[in-house]
Parts: structure tokens; C-alpha cells; sequence
């Protein structure tokens, strides 16, 4: 066999299964461009922006489970691609992005649009490769896709030079498609002692992080949570992971966390950690986090292990895996008097949600949309109060319905991912919650939504302003709201028109409740512009740097005057 370097990429892509592409083209990827255009397997989506074709990526690769890709060409292309880079290390996911560089006997000379990529992605990725040679594709390609999705999955970058994608190169087979490594083996006597100590606990609580979906171990986490009746909280990142309605699920800890579930957290005398990482927004401050708790940890990267909290019990493992050996040694038993105490907690300090029958309420937004939603809805938001309401508000039975930007908290994320998760599970619809700061970030991405014809609903929450910074600058600036409010009002309905996206606005309409339900079920991408009182904030809130228990509430800001 006889191939170009660029013939050898896209040849193993399509050997991997990649079957959709986001990217955009340029001088030094053009080669690459060239030999994906006579692909029969792999269609392309023309991102506006490097940035969004990296989150289309992450949607992808988010409610699949499986690793998505995405191109960009050398210098501003692959500096535009590290955010969504970063964004993957942090949460996890599973992308490889291919970018262009300058020919070999440039670099090194401030070629035009060089930099070093290479240099620049190393913090970002879980691996990165600089291609020398054709002939080395046949290797890196492969292991790219093993590393990626190995362990705890995370993003690799493939830089490959202008004059590598033109080499041809003779080779006598296709080596095989890159596979997920076998998980890491795990001492029987771990999990003896993890079953031991959650028997003999009287008050335990599940804590269910990201990795849970990611090992596809929600069905055994509700074995688990039902077998010691106990019940189960989930990270940012975790939601859905157990189901949201379940009598036992106490919703979603930490910072912007019901007060009673983080009062349930310090209450606990033991707490059994899956697949979540002690983040310091769902622990506030580390000591006095479960301050009366033993731990059980477990989860696939070793690094995690007692790294924020020593854990008593700490298993390196695949938490599916870890739980199938787990489960049968556990006593089941009824945890009356601990559920009691729980539902307790929960009658005098519940979500608060004002005003969430009305669709023009901050939250009523979110609880009207998801009732009129199919409930395999997939839902994607951007960073900010809506992120955080979305989160309080929406409630997950399954995983992968629930997109977020939870590490790197990335405006501009909602937009981009929702379509990458849109072209990969076609019939289903996929709500995007935004705010207006956050929209235009990536703003252009309306114009793919547009020529991908997606079932988009972007509902946009808009209240003028950096709705999160301006919460932050009232309770701890003294209310020195500075740079959070935009002094100009724009016209979102107006700009999705002309990037030709469908259109309402609530605040025009006579009847928001039926035009939200005319929106949400129209056909394609629709923007729903909603506005929002700047003044309206997300409660309970943990102030930075305190304890969960000291919880900021509506009430407590009317006390004191704010």
C-alpha cells in the first residue's frame, strides 16, 4: 500500500468508526482537508471557530461515551483549540484534534501562522505528539485512541506538519483500531474492607462523581444506594448519574447545593465516594467537609486518591467494576431512622425555586422547559447563574442527558456542544440554557446550528449582564458592580435571525407560556430570548472559601440588607 500522510490519517480515522468531523481549514492543514474530502464514511462540519469545533468535539463525545475528533490548522487554529483542550482535561473527556503545522524546515523560523503547539498543549492534554514521519501515523494514530480513552479518559493532540501530510509512504498492512486498555486490577481484600466498613455505618451517603458515567455505572450505584438504603448526592458533573427523582437522591452537593443536602453531608458518618474527586466547589472548605465522616474512595486515577481527603478505604479501579465485587458483600438492611433524619433536613431546608410556575422567572424557565420537553431530552448550557439554576432546577434520570462545562466552567461552551451532541443522536431533542454573556462567546456557532439543521432550542437567559460576577459583586464587594453590566442592549431575537436561526422572545409575547411551548416544539435550531431581573440571584450559595455549612440564603440576604 501506497499512502500520503493525510491519506493515513483519514483512512484510520474512518478504521477507528469516526463518522462526523467538526473543524475548519487553512494553509497547513489543507493536505489533510484534500484526502477528507474522497472519504465515503466521514462527513465534515464547517465550525466558525476552532474553539467550536472543539466543543462540537466534547457534545460528541459526551453523550456517546466515545472519542470524538476534530481538526484545526497551525498557529491561530491550534492556539483557538487549546480552551477546548483544557476543558477535556479537566472534565475528562475523551477528544483527539489534529492540527497543521508549518513544514518541518520551517519550524523553528517564526514561519507564518507558526507557534509551537506541541509545547502549548502539553499542560492541557493527557498526551500530545509531534509527527515526524508518515510512517509513524500508523503507530500514533492507534495509541491516540487507546490513551485517550484508557484510565480516566482525557484529550490528546496530534500535531502534524504540512510536509508529513504530503510524504507518501509504502507499508504493507493497516495496523489495528486503537482500543481502551483493560481496566486496573484491584485487591479483593480493598473491597472487603470497603464492604465492612459501609455495613457496620449508620449514617452513610453516596457521593457520585463524573467518572460514574463515564464507567456506565449508574444502574450499580442504585443497587448499591437501595441495598444500604442511604442516600446518594452527585457533583456537577455527576448528575444523572443516579436518578434525580429517586426517593433517596438528595440532589446535587456543594456550592450552589440545597441546604439540607450539604447538612445531610455533615451529618454522615461515612462517605462512600464513586468516581468523584473532592472538588473544592462541591467540598468548600476541605476541613470541615464531612468532618465526622471515614471515607471510601474509588475511582480509576490513582492521583485522586487521597489527594483533597485521605481516604480509609482507597481502590484504584474501574467503579463498574469495583462495584460488581462490591455489592454482594454489602448486608442489605432498612436505614429507617438515617432516611428519618434525611427527610428532616429536607422538610426544613429545602430548594427554595421562586416563582417556577411562571416561564419568565429564572427558574421557571427551566422547570416550565422540561415539562414540555420529552424527557430523553439532552441538555447542554453554558457558565453562569443559568448553568447553576439548570443545575437546581432540571432533573436527570439518566446520565449523558446533562452537558457541562464543570472544571474549567468555559462560557461559550452550550452552544457548540449541544450540536456536537445533536448530530450524533439525531431525533432527539437537545436544549442548550445560555446566558447573554455567555452566548457571545461563541456566538457564530449559530450560523453551524443553522447549516446543520439540528433540533437546537438555545434558551436564553438574559439579564443584561455577567449575571454570576454581578451576584458576586453585590454580596462580597459591597455592591461595587463594576464591568458586570452591559451598557448596551442588544437585540438577540434580531442577531439569530440574520445567522438564521428561528426567533421568539418571551418578553414580547402576550401568552409566554404558549409561545415557550410553540418554540420549544418548533423543528431546527430556535433561540428563545428570555429576560431575567439582574437583581434575581442563585441561592444557596456557599460564600468563596467558606464551609458548606455556612451556607448564604435568600433569607439571610434580606436579613442583612443586601
Amino acid at each position: 500500500m501506497n499512502h500520503t500522510g493525510a491519506e493515513i490519517i483519514i483512512k484510520l480515522l474512518e478504521r477507528q468508526g469516526i463518522e462526523r468531523i467538526a473543524g475548519i481549514p487553512g494553509g497547513a492543514n489543507l493536505p489533510l482537508y484534500d484526502a477528507l474530502s474522497s472519504s465515503e464514511s466521514i462527513r465534515h462540519i464547517l465550525a466558525r471557530h476552532e474553539q467550536g469545533a472543539g466543543f462540537i468535539a466534547h457534545g460528541q463525545a459526551r453523550v456517546t461515551g466515545e472519542p470524538a475528533v476534530f481538526f484545526a490548522t497551525s498557529g491561530p487554529g491550534a492556539t483557538n483549540a487549546i480552551t477546548a483542550l483544557a476543558d477535556a482535561k479537566l472534565d475528562s473527556i475523551p477528544i483527539i484534534c489534529i492540527t497543521g503545522q508549518v513544514p518541518q524546515d520551517l519550524i523553528g523560523t517564526d514561519a507564518f501562522q507558526e507557534i509551537d503547539t506541541f509545547g502549548l498543549s502539553v499542560p492541557v492534554t493527557k498526551h500530545s505528539y509531534l509527527v515526524k514521519d508518515a510512517r509513524d501515523l500508523l503507530e500514533i494514530l492507534p495509541e491516540a485512541f487507546r490513551v485517550a480513552q484508557s484510565g480516566r479518559p482525557g484529550p490528546i493532540l496530534i500535531d502534524v506538519p504540512k510536509d508529513v501530510q504530503m510524504q507518501r509512504v509504502s507499508f504493507e498492512k493497516w495496523p489495528e483500531p486503537g482500543r481502551r486498555d483493560p481496566a486496573p486490577q484491584f485487591a479483593a481484600e480493598e473491597v472487603e474492607a470497603a464492604a465492612r466498613m459501609i455495613s457496620e455505618a449508620s449514617r452513610p451517603v453516596l457521593y457520585v462523581g463524573g467518572g460514574a458515567i463515564f464507567s456506565e455505572a449508574s444502574e450499580h450505584i442504585r443497587e448499591l444506594a437501595e441495598r444500604i438504603h442511604a442516600p446518594v448526592t452527585t457533583t456537577l458533573m455527576g448528575l444523572g448519574a443516579f436518578p434525580g427523582s429517586h426517593e433517596q437522591s438528595i440532589g446535587m452537593l456543594g456550592m450552589h447545593a440545597a441546604r439540607f443536602t450539604n447538612l445531610v453531608l455533615q451529618e454522615c458518618d461515612l462517605l462512600i465516594a464513586l468516581g468523584a474527586r473532592f472538588d473544592d466547589r462541591a467540598t468548600g472548605k476541605v476541613a470541615q467537609f464531612c468532618p465526622d465522616a471515614k471515607i471510601v474512595h474509588i475511582d480509576i486515577d490513582p492521583a485522586e486518591l487521597h489527594k483533597i481527603k485521605a481516604a480509609h478505604v482507597a481502590i484504584e479501579a474501574d467503579l463498574r467494576e469495583a462495584l460488581e465485587a462490591l455489592i454482594p458483600q454489602v448486608e442489605p438492611r432498612r436505614n429507617s431512622a438515617w432516611m428519618d433524619r434525611v427527610g428532616e433536613l429536607r422538610a426544613s431546608y429545602p430548594m427554595r425555586m421562586p416563582d417556577a410556575d411562571s416561564p419568565t422567572s429564572a427558574y421557571g424557565i427551566v422547570r416550565q422547559t422540561q415539562s414540555i420537553l420529552p424527557a430523553d431530552t439532552i441538555v447542554t448550557t453554558d457558565v453562569g447563574q443559568h448553568q447553576m439554576r439548570a443545575a437546581q432546577a432540571f432533573c436527570f434520570d439518566e446520565p449523558r442527558l446533562w452537558l457541562t462545562s464543570g472544571g474549567l466552567g468555559t462560557m461559550g461552551f452550550g452552544v457548540p456542544a449541544a450540536i456536537g451532541a445533536a448530530v450524533e443522536v439525531p431525533g432527539r431533542t437537545v436544549v442548550c440554557f445560555s446566558g447573554d454573556g455567555s452566548l457571545m462567546m461563541n456566538l457564530q456557532e449559530l450560523a453551524t446550528a443553522a447549516e446543520e439543521g439540528v433540533d437546537l432550542k438555545i434558551v436564553l437567559c438574559n439579564n443584561n449582564s455577567l449575571g454570576l460576577v454581578h451576584q458576586q459583586q453585590t454580596l462580597f464587594y459591597g455592591r461595587n458592580i463594576f464591568a458586570s453590566n452591559f451598557s448596551s442592549m442588544l437585540d438577540f431575537s434580531m442577531i439569530a435571525r440574520g445567522l438564521g436561526i428561528a426567533a421568539y422572545d418571551l418578553g414580547a409575547s402576550e401568552d409566554p407560556a404558549g409561545t415557550l411551548q410553540e418554540a420549544l416544539l418548533a423543528e431546527g435550531p430556535v433561540l428563545i430570548n428570555v429576560p431575567i431581573d439582574v437583581e434575581k440571584r442563585v441561592f444557596p450559595m456557599v460564600p468563596p472559601g467558606g464551609a458548606n455549612s455556612e451556607m448564604l440564603h435568600e433569607e439571610l440576604e434580606k436579613a442583612v440588607g443586601v
